[in-house]
């Protein structure tokens, strides 16, 4: 019955056993669906309908193993928060790579229990934690952002201990792989000088088959990444989210956004912004996102130098020469970004400034970073202070002016900006409330607000205003947790 499920092969076995060690998940007593992704089911060819839910919930949580799973933990290493140090999945267990025709997609749980790599840890999750993954996982990829996704939570029956008592749960995510820059940084700290070749190789024909003839594969590796990153966090800047954990070890080398733990939408503009409750610097603060990326490659172009050249300094000069191109790359990726924001199609010198004095006021009154960029494209000014500020007022009648220069009609630029500009994001204090709701036992508002965040940018959807105002003053999220 369950062969006929999940389509399984298990190529990241064929790397050096360093590269992961053999798990069982934690035996659950009562297993129970919490919630289940039909979408994400038929979109990945799963075919559950022979089976019940109950049946789901025990293949779900682990207690049913299906035939061709591969049950391991990663290894891998990190700098979390600027720190090296070794870690691994330490409430995470990998079944193995579901194949559907030319795609391959990791198969994880997640708060399955303890693993070799757990350091001290219980390596079980809470359901407050794993429903902020789905949720906010979710309305990623409604957001067109590229994201691994989640398949189903099942709650385990039983309390964990964090702070205090928690109803316990596990995610089953989904993502292109779990190939890290952490993983590349575990391999060249290990005694065989050769897994990092052995890694980059598997990685390249995983990741990228186009590169497998390059007379120069680990430079043009590089530089592929670096372009993939810097299109991913171009986007985080374009809908105004906040990560909270750019640690290497949380870099997927697929493109992909993973690990989702203190993350947050920004409310009110502000670059600054920082929810994470650990991250008392201000190191992955909103605006530090794309400067933290690229010392996140850096760190990734270090672990495959020997790779790029034979020669130590002619391989330390062209990576230094890819790394620091990434900062006029991601530059020239944010300002077309933030022009189709603004519905402007081609490019004059003073787009920037334009763009830039509208977030200066947009800071100092304190705008709401999604409501105002919608209103624009709706070509709507709410009663508000923002909007009736002189400043604001002047620089609406410059942008009057800019988008005359277009070729196209202000309603097609707003169909452009609309499409950039999302109407609905996951708010954090709607999604805080719907946490503290599903830990007392009631998914409801969960599910709910799910339908509603798969369209994110159209007009023609109902939408209770609660969901599209910001918060007010009683409600504001000040701090998220990771919940491990």
């Amino acid at each position: 019955m369950l062969n006929n499920i999940f389509h399984f092969e298990n190529t990241y076995m064929n790397l050096p056993s360093e590269f992961h060690s053999y798990v069982k998940p934690k035996k659950v007593i009562s297993p129970k669906l919490a919630i289940f992704n039909d979408d994400l089911c038929k979109e990945l060819g799963f075919d559950f309908s022979s089976l019940s839910p109950e049946d789901i919930s025990h293949l779900l949580c682990g207690n049913t193993i299906p035939d061709g799973s591969s049950l391991i933990a990663q290894a891998y290493a990190g700098h979390q928060f600027g720190h090296f140090t070794m870690l691994g999945d330490g409430r995470a267990i990998l079944l193995g790579e579901h194949v559907l025709g030319d795609k391959r997609f990791d198969i994880q749980f997640k708060g399955s229990g303890p693993t070799p790599y757990s350091r001290s840890g219980d390596g079980l999750a809470a359901i407050g934690p794993m429903m902020r993954e789905y949720i906010i996982s979710e309305a990623m990829h409604y957001l067109n952002i590229p994201t691994c996704r989640s398949l189903a939570v099942v709650e385990t029956g039983e309390d964990i201990i964090r702070e205090q008592k928690y109803p316990g749960a596990i995610l089953t995510r989904i993502s292109q792989s779990h190939i890290r820059i952490g993983t590349f940084q575990f391999a060249v700290i290990q005694e065989d000088k050769s897994l990092v070749n052995k890694l980059f190789n598997y990685t390249l024909e995983r990741h990228f088959p186009n590169l497998l003839e390059s007379k120069s594969k680990a430079l043009d590796f590089l530089y592929a990444i670096i372009e993939q990153q810097a299109d991913l966090v171009t986007n985080w800047m374009r809908i105004g989210f906040i990560h909270g954990v750019m640690n290497t070890d949380n870099v997927a080398l697929s493109g992909e956004t993973i690990d989702y733990g203190p993350c947050a939408f920004m409310d009110h503009y502000d670059p600054l912004t920082v929810f994470s409750s650990i991250d008392h610097q201000g190191r992955y603060s909103f605006a530090n996102q794309p400067i933290i990326t690229q010392w996140n490659l850096a760190r990734l172009a270090e672990t495959i130098l020997p790779l790029i050249s034979d020669k130590h300094e002619n391989a330390l000069k062209l990576a230094e020469e890819a790394i620091n191109a990434y900062a006029d790359l991601y530059q020239s990726k944010w300002l077309d970004m933030m022009r189709l924001k603004i519905g402007l199609l081609t490019k004059e010198n003073e787009d920037k400034d334009l763009i830039s004095e509208l977030l200066d006021v947009m800071q100092k009154y304190k705008a709401d970073f999604t409501n105002t960029f919608r209103s624009l494209s709706e070509d709507t000014l709410p009663d508000e202070e923002f909007f009736k500020a002189e400043e604001f007022l002047f620089w609406y009648k410059k942008w009057k002016v800019r988008l005359k220069k277009e070729s196209k009609s202000f309603d097609q630029l707003r169909k452009i900006m609309e499409v950039n500009n999302p109407r609905i994001i996951p708010r954090n204090h709607i999604v805080e409330k719907a946490l503290k709701k599903a830990e007392e036992g009631d998914l409801k508002i969960i599910k709910e607000y799910l339908e509603i965040l798969k369209n994110p940018y159209s007009s023609k959807i109902t939408i209770s205003s609660e969901y599209l105002r910001p918060p007010n003053d009683s409600e504001k999220v000040l701090q998220t947790f990771c919940g491990t």
